[in-house]
């Protein structure tokens, strides 16, 4: 039986991490008022932080002077979300760091703080705790990444938070989303054998469980129970509001207003962004990866579903992946390969002869720009390598294929068997199996991965990356090209770690070698402009 709930709607706050806390206005004032029609009994409108050196919408600060300069509707009580190490690591004394981030309650919209904290930080939060309820805030302790925790780790976590004597609900987050319901009603009785208060569940949907565990939830102990429209949050998301509400089918609770919410904004939004579960979430959470590695590498439009499988298989190997790291997700984006002895031949020594290249990428401005190279090839009558398959562009204006082993041979290695071009490869980096897949020429030139190393020699190179780029461009080197030129290097989002790597490539590649090399379609690398129409 169902008694006592009350529904928290995160959707700015957890929701945030898909659009940068940047939500439109008109879809804000759409939702405010349908939750407060629909009384939901707690809004939680964003995050509360320190300045950032990224850019960031207004909920990723709920600042008081953005309260107050938008209407919230009379009947939800509203809350913001704070990470416990945003004050724990700000280098000044709590209290400073708190009064710099909060005004006592009475001065505020708000009503409701939650701590987001790990495990391994409640022992520090205890001034955390009593300044904020000194403000008067109705106070929150969100544990996270709760599966998998034994009950003497439990027990000890609510023992300590008991001795604080001021917090009113502690949560419990399914963080990595691989929770069945079997475990939220151990943690829940688990919690309750030693706190009085107030229990709450924040629960995720990498494993299609998010509602199954809400509604397991609220039938022990557990009534507090956090929500979001359409299941907007980060990673696969989280229990889908109107879901919810259409499930526990109380008086209490107006769905409709949240049904049509859904179906205005956030159903077209989620077409757009992507939240919600799939295999690759799935996979993440049994193997009890953080949702953000899944998150950025479903971001990654030119990663591909086997380049994203084998990150996977590599994160699933680490120790540490149930927190994020941005070096383990640049690891993971490389490929392994065959490890065995570098070798290669004199093939492509001298081969080009001083003619120049064109070396078409996979960005999305050749097929944008497809009938403006293709003129630009016939006119120009450059020598012209593709790195990997390209469908925008005819094998029969192609003189050469070049590649890697990478997860990007996986998803195309089919089609390898119907060119007719020469392909440039490092022959000891594949299989038997794999080099018989090809139907043409194969031009073997080895390849070595050294940090901060970018060499090219007459039957191999040496390359600081793992990238089939780096390669190609070292491969030119060897041939002897006279001049390059770059179409379909589009680049990356500026957050995305293989951007970063692409920019020292090329920065490292213009140090190393006094060779033109020109950009004639868009890009954001360091590289000299100029244009296929031209």
């Amino acid at each position: 039986m169902i008694t006592q709930l009350k529904i928290l709607d995160c959707t700015l706050r957890d929701g945030g991490y898909y659009n940068n806390w940047d939500f439109d206005g008109d879809i804000v004032r759409d939702y405010l008022s349908a939750l407060a029609e629909a009384n939901i009994d707690y809004i939680e409108l964003g995050l509360r932080n320190f300045p950032k050196n990224t850019f960031d919408g207004p909920f990723a600060y709920t600042t008081e002077s953005y309260l107050n300069s938008i209407e919230l509707p009379p009947g939800p009580r509203y809350g913001v979300m704070i990470d416990a190490k945003t004050i724990l690591s700000s280098n000044l004394q709590v209290d400073e760091a708190i009064a710099s981030l909060f005004v006592p309650a009475d001065k505020s919209k708000l009503s409701l703080v939650r701590v987001a904290v790990h495990f391994s930080e409640v022992e520090k939060c205890g001034e955390l705790a009593k300044t904020l309820k000194a403000y008067g805030y109705e106070l929150g302790f969100n544990l996270m990444q709760a599966a998998g925790k034994t009950p003497t780790e439990i027990q000890n976590i609510i023992k300590e938070i008991n001795r604080w004597e001021c917090v009113d609900v502690v949560y419990f987050a399914d963080s990595l989303g691989n929770m069945f319901s079997d475990e939220v009603i151990n943690i829940a009785d688990q919690i309750r054998d030693s706190w009085k208060n107030d229990i709450g569940i924040h629960t995720h949907n990498n494993m299609g469980q998010a509602l199954s565990n809400a509604l397991t939830a609220a039938k022990h102990h557990v009534t507090w129970i956090d929500v979001t429209i359409s299941g907007m949050g980060r990673g696969a998301g989280n229990s889908q509001t109107e879901n919810f509400l259409a499930a526990i089918d109380a008086e209490r609770y107006k769905a409709q207003p949240i049904y049509k919410l859904a179906m205005k904004h956030f159903y077209p939004m989620q077409q757009q962004l992507g939240w919600g579960p799939n295999i690759f979430y799935y996979l993440g959470a049994k193997h009890g990866i953080h949702p953000t590695y899944i998150q950025n590498l479903l971001s990654h439009n030119q990663c591909s579903d086997d380049e994203i499988l084998s990150a996977i298989d590599y994160l699933s190997h680490l120790q540490s992946s149930s927190s994020f790291s941005q070096e383990a997700l640049t690891a993971s984006l490389r490929s392994h390969g065959n490890s065995t002895a570098t070798s290669g031949s004199s093939q492509i020594n001298k081969l080009f002869n001083n003619k120049n290249v064109l070396i078409i990428g996979n960005g999305p401005s050749v097929e944008r720009h497809q009938q403006g190279i293709i003129e630009y090839i016939k006119k120009n009558q450059p020598l012209v390598i593709s790195i990997n398959i390209n469908s925008s562009i005819d094998d029969c204006l192609i003189d050469y294929y070049c590649l890697t082993h990478t997860g990007k041979f996986f998803t195309e290695k089919e089609q390898y068997n119907i060119i007719t071009k020469p392909i440039i490869l490092p022959k000891h980096r594949f299989e038997r199996t794999e080099l018989d897949l090809f139907s043409s020429e194969i031009l073997d030139y080895g390849m070595e991965i050294d940090q901060d190393t970018l060499e090219a020699h007459e039957t191999f190179c040496v390359t600081p990356f793992n990238l089939t780029t780096a390669y190609c461009l070292a491969a030119c080197m060897t041939a002897e090209a006279s001049k390059i030129f770059l179409v379909g290097f589009d680049g990356y989002d500026s957050g995305d770690a293989r951007q970063l790597e692409m920019m020292r490539l090329f920065q490292h590649f213009s140090n190393t070698f006094e060779i033109e090399m020109t950009a004639l379609t868009p890009t954001s690398y360091p590289l000299t402009l100029g244009s296929i129409y031209a």
